[in-house]
């Protein structure tokens, strides 16, 4: 820890507030809260932590953090800072899903939508429905069931639904606000737990329709209950309020966290959600974040009751949520709370498995790596491939791992612009020079570890370039391949020589993944770029030709060597001025 870090952590005070954690670039990487600074950002510098939490601090170069009036205060603040950095290390909940709405419009003449974005239009939510099939079923039973319109531009005349009676046509016959607001209150009704008066409504139709025998009618009404019966009821029923309410329970172990979400729609449980994260505080203070992102995705519209376990802070639930928020202490909310909670805990459990083996190939895969080639565990590698066939159509590709995890979107392709003929060495060294000026004159992240496809003569190619044109002193490798194209030695060093890697081990095969990934980029790369330059035409090369015309020329003679056999006249044909046409015919017998 350096000197800086200790005078600042002296002067923290003991007041709420968050802290933002940056590493050496200024990137902040942590946004947290604490009841107490000076306790809470104290603790990450002292005693001993899981790998995880120890990777989160080896990270940390500076941090700054904010006083709040309060901890309510600091949990709210803590939410919107992270929602501005989107820092590396805190939960984002970036695996959630959007789960589709049923929307009744607030135009003229309403119209019934699933949709997937909660807006502040006038329009009414129904939601959310993690099973998708389950929405557009209850859609398409309201669609038969309520005449709403259905065309998002009124036609000029009566369209399929009207004949079929599932549509009131405002296209062409007066639909009054009264009818289209019955209609709604129908559906609301239905949407808010109604299903089953409706189902009795429909039931006592039936049976008329069946006694004036008017079996067709009959028949309709039959397929409408068993249709509601389908949809509707395929849940087993939790509660008998039918109030829209989402349970939470949570469960932690080993530096980790479970949080499991029942959502209960109309009193019957339809669905659940699963999030998984790496816990660095308190975990109930966790559970409060966890709390204010979910709420805060557009998709997660907050229903009208909230069930949390007992340990949450319920006052600053409420305050965080402003939602109907209960902490039940017997009877059926208990036994969810308890159940959700047994979710969570099992599915951390195997959850583990995963994590451990995915830790395995990549972070203690990089901590070996660092260890062989004698610098700190790589945390950023980028590695470089060319790319070319004799030379033609040249161009290189970056590829960039994070903690041993392809980061796809910092991936980098180039053509190689000053490079004449297959000359590899020369290729690396612009793409590379190329490269790390932009990267200081930007001010972006270096890597730890350089890796580039080839042996000694590359290296040595790349070095000069970092060292003694750009100044930049980085850990660089290159790995070579057998004859077989594969994966063979990794060269280091200044002579360079081969590193001894055990070919069954996690570093290896670390080594084989990003070799693999870079190779598989370039040559995706050069496919495309060959590709465009095999279909440029000499017509490309002639003024006055643009796409149209060069179209109409292919279209009419079918070919370029027919075009050449062409005289001036023939070619006018083709819709082409003389003048043009002259032109082609001097460029084509050149």
């Amino acid at each position: 820890m350096n000197e800086r870090l200790k005078e600042k952590l002296a002067v923290l005070p003991e007041q709420p507030g968050c802290y933002l954690m940056k590493d050496k670039y200024g990137t902040v990487i942590y946004v947290g809260k604490a009841k107490s600074l000076k306790a809470r950002v104290r603790s990450y510098f002292t005693g001993t932590h899981d790998g995880k939490t120890q990777r989160l601090v080896e990270d940390i170069a500076d941090f700054e953090y904010i006083v709040t009036s309060s901890n309510a205060e600091a949990l709210i603040l803590e939410m919107n800072l992270i929602k501005k950095h989107d820092p590396k290390y805190n939960v984002m909940l970036k695996d959630d899903k959007s789960y589709p709405f049923i929307k009744i419009t607030a135009e003229t003449h309403p119209r019934l939508l699933i949709t997937r974005k909660v807006k502040k239009d006038g329009g009414k939510y129904f939601g959310p429905y993690p099973n998708v099939q389950a929405a557009n079923e209850t859609k398409k039973l309201l669609d038969r069931l309520y005449p709403l319109r259905k065309c998002s531009t009124l036609p000029a005349r009566p369209c399929l639904y009207y004949h079929m009676d599932q549509c009131l046509a405002p296209c062409v016959h007066p639909v009054s606000d009264e009818q289209n607001k019955a209609i709604v209150e129908r559906i609301v009704r239905f949407l808010n737990g109604g299903h089953e008066e409706v189902k009795r409504e429909l039931s006592q139709k039936m049976h008329e329709a069946a006694e004036a025998l008017e079996f067709e009618r009959a028949k309709e009404y039959r397929d409408q209950i068993a249709a509601i019966e389908m949809t509707m009821e395929k849940q087993k029923m939790m509660l008998n309020d039918f109030i829209d309410r989402d349970v939470f329970g949570y469960a932690y172990d080993k530096g980790w966290m479970c949080v499991q979400v029942f959502f209960l729609r109309q009193g019957k449980l339809i669905e659940r959600d699963v999030s998984i994260f790496p816990l660095y505080q308190d975990p109930d203070e966790e559970m409060l974040t966890f709390l204010g992102q979910f709420y805060a995705k557009a998709h997660h519209l907050k229903p009208k009751e909230v069930v949390l376990p007992a340990a949450i802070d319920g006052e600053l639930a409420r305050a965080l949520l402003g939602v109907h928020v209960v902490q039940p202490k017997r009877g059926k909310k208990k036994e969810l709370v308890e159940l959700a909670s047994k979710n969570a805990a099992i599915a951390l459990k195997e959850k583990f498995y995963f994590i451990e083996r995915d830790e395995e190939r990549t972070i203690k895969a990089i901590e070996r790596l660092g260890e062989r080639l004698g610098i700190p565990a790589p945390r950023r590698i980028e590695a470089f491939d060319n790319s070319n066939i004799y030379g033609a159509d040249p161009v290189s590709a970056l590829v960039v791992f994070l903690d041993g995890k392809p980061a796809k979107k910092e991936y980098r392709k180039y053509k190689v612009k000053t490079v004449a003929g297959p000359n590899d060495y020369e290729s690396m060294r612009e793409v590379v020079r190329r490269r790390y000026t932009r990267v200081l004159k930007e001010g972006l992240p270096l890597p730890d570890l350089i890796i580039i496809d080839g042996g000694k003569g590359h290296l040595s190619a790349v070095r000069d370039v970092l060292e003694n044109e750009l100044g930049l002193d980085v850990a660089l490798a290159g790995l070579a391949k057998d004859d077989k194209h594969r994966t063979s030695e990794l060269w280091a060093g200044d002579p360079p020589a081969v590193v001894p890697l055990d070919r069954q081990s996690q570093e290896f095969y670390l080594l084989q993944r990003i070799q693999d990934e870079v190779h598989r980029f370039a040559i995706t790369f050069h496919r495309k770029t060959r590709q465009k330059t095999m279909f440029h035409s000499v017509l490309d090369d002639i003024p006055g030709v643009g796409a149209k015309r060069k179209k109409a020329l292919l279209n009419y003679f079918g070919s370029v060597k027919k075009m050449k056999e062409a005289s001036i006249e023939e070619l006018q044909q083709a819709n082409i001025p003389r003048a043009v046409a002259e032109k082609i015919y001097e460029k084509l017998h050149e």
